[in-house]
């Protein structure tokens, strides 16, 4: 199966777990996963979050990104990629001046 995300429309997610601004992503869900393409602008976040069912796999595109993970902050550039395992807690932040593109995946438990 090929997900065509150029094809696909924007989702918009406002104050994304209580985060600031706007997140637009090209989603694909079903069943089993969530499979996003992500772009943050400059000052936005997301919400620091506990991922109760499932674990998270952000990839980072381009630009560079904060992550709190836990009790910590990780910071990730584009070619790396943050792993939120299950039963932890993680929030994205750019606080950067150039947009972050990322891609995420999220399996369903």
């Amino acid at each position: 199966m090929v997900l065509k995300f150029k094809e696909m429309d924007d989702t918009i997610q406002h104050e994304a777990r209580g985060g600031k601004g706007d997140i637009f992503s090209k989603l694909f869900a079903d069943d089993m996963v969530k499979v996003m393409v992500g772009r943050m602008a400059p000052g936005c976040s997301i919400g620091f979050h506990q991922h109760e069912d499932s674990c998270e796999m952000i990839y980072v595109l381009e630009g560079e990104a904060d992550f709190l993970y836990d009790d910590g902050t990780e910071i990730v550039r584009a070619g790396e990629c943050q792993y939120c395992p299950k039963g932890h807690w993680h929030s994205m932040r750019n606080n950067s001046e150039k947009e972050v593109i990322y891609f995420a995946v999220i399996p369903k438990q």
